[in-house]
């Protein structure tokens, strides 16, 4: 398929010369002022003054083909009102590259140097991820995901800032039911890579102050449809820069390489995360930490769109569980549950949900009976002794709400429990038995 520039500019200068006849054919315009679209057309060959001097058909058709001086009046004149108009759209454009610029410092790019096997068939290789830095108890320590680093030693382990500084962590500590690793960073000499080391004692490099400490949100309060950012390394780039929007909320059961993931409550997003994204952080607009990039779904294994990380609320939580206490201390219920139950699967007629109407004495804070009655997580069985036991829960039982949020699956609630503070308060649970519902409390207790 060839193309003619000849036609092309003069497709160019009809258009220009439409502007300038006050001739509004472009679907903008129309759906603007709903007037029927105006179409030019080209003068008829045997139509008199045809040629070099021909005038158009139409209410304009007095108009002449304008000069070269009045075809770049009109071009600057589009260039304008283009420039007005980008002004309002370059404002969202603005605020992610001072995102970025504010945030850049607290993400850090890591390499980790891994073998796998020994003897004859041990193989070593490198791989890149992202991690953020967090301030917990006045101490920095890298954020990040235990498979970025898990099978490296410490010392095979790099960090690097955006301004090119290395570090190598003093401490590592990995919980592996919701795949959280941290790192500290030490402000000795004994922390850096031997090449720096050698510059500090002669005074030649600056060590000055730790990098900074990142913002959190708070993740529950982000809604879907939320404008994100995301920072990493995809590919070993580091402190590469994506955008999206937040495209859904708890997903869960996701199968995420050989390891089980225990406690699952991911977020979902379409902003561009690819391997070696890893660890970084997921960002609001306000330049907050929402999330800790994880995992995609992907049959190509780069970014289609479907990217998942851990709330930052859950994230942090087991940061600060592995520093204080050196392990996640899960919450403990003592039930097993049902996987195979759906709430969504019963129907009224089963008389299961007959009765689940609201009546007077009924807490309105429990939520809706809408809310309430597709979720829902099924006890199979009540362990001797537990919390669960405690609180009178029975086989059959079915949980709708835990600590005042609605259970959507088993998984949910596993979620739930297992990241609830123990011995702090009793938490109050709804539940639903032989079609009726009953609020009760339960103490739980640390995880055997």
């Amino acid at each position: 398929m060839s193309f003619s520039f000849s036609a092309i500019m003069q497709t160019a200068t009809l258009t220009l010369l439409a502007l300038l006849a006050g001739v509004h054919h472009s679907p903008l315009a129309s759906a603007q002022d709903g007037a029927p679209r105006q179409v030019l057309r080209k003068a008829s060959p045997d139509r008199e003054n045809a040629g070099v001097g021909s005038r158009l058909d139409g209410p304009r058709s007095g108009a002449i083909l304008p000069t070269s001086d009045q075809v770049d009046v009109a071009r600057d004149r589009l260039f304008d009102e283009l420039a007005e108009e980008f002004e309002h759209f370059d404002r969202l454009g603005n605020l992610v590259r001072r995102v970025s610029h504010l945030v850049k410092p607290s993400v850090i790019h890591i390499e980790a140097h891994k073998t796998q096997g020994s003897g004859a068939s041990a193989e070593s290789f490198d791989e890149a991820g992202s991690g953020v830095v967090l301030d917990v108890a006045g101490d920095s320590w890298v954020l990040t995901n235990r498979h970025v680093i898990k099978g490296a030693a410490s010392n095979q382990i790099v960090m690097r800032t955006s301004d090119g500084r290395r570090w190598v962590p003093e401490k590592i500590l990995m919980d592996p039911n919701t795949d959280v690793a941290v790192m500290k960073l030490s402000a000795s000499i004994a922390g850096i890579e031997s090449a720096e080391r050698d510059s500090i004692r002669r005074g030649t490099n600056s060590f000055a102050k730790m990098p900074p400490a990142a913002r959190l949100a708070n993740s529950d309060e982000v809604q879907i449809g939320d404008f994100v950012i995301a920072i990493g390394s995809p590919f070993g780039l580091s402190h590469s820069v994506t955008f999206g929007i937040l495209s859904a909320k708890g997903r869960r059961d996701l199968s995420l390489g050989e390891e089980r993931i225990d406690l699952q409550d991911f977020f979902q997003t379409d902003a561009a995360i690819n391997p070696g994204n890893s660890g970084g952080p997921l960002l609001n607009l306000r330049g907050e930490v929402i999330a800790l990039n994880t995992a995609i779904a992907s049959s190509s294994g780069g970014s289609e769109g479907i990217g998942f990380a851990i709330p930052i609320n859950m994230a942090a939580r087991v940061a600060e569980e592995l520093i204080v206490h050196g392990r996640l201390r899960r919450g403990y219920l003592g039930v097993t549950l049902d996987p195979n139950f759906a709430a969504a699967d019963l129907s009224p007629a089963s008389g299961i949900y007959a009765s689940m109407k609201i009546t007077p004495d009924f807490d309105s804070r429990l939520g809706s009976q809408e809310e309430i009655k597709l979720g829902g997580a099924r006890v199979k069985d009540i362990r001797p002794g537990s919390p669960a036991e405690q609180a009178h829960l029975q086989r059959g039982d079915i949980i709708l709400q835990f600590d005042s949020i609605n259970v959507e699956d088993d998984d949910h609630l596993v979620a739930l429990a297992g990241m609830a503070q123990p011995d702090q308060r009793p938490i109050s649970m709804v539940i639903l038995r032989d079609g009726k519902r009953y609020r009760t409390e339960v103490t739980l207790t640390f995880q055997p």
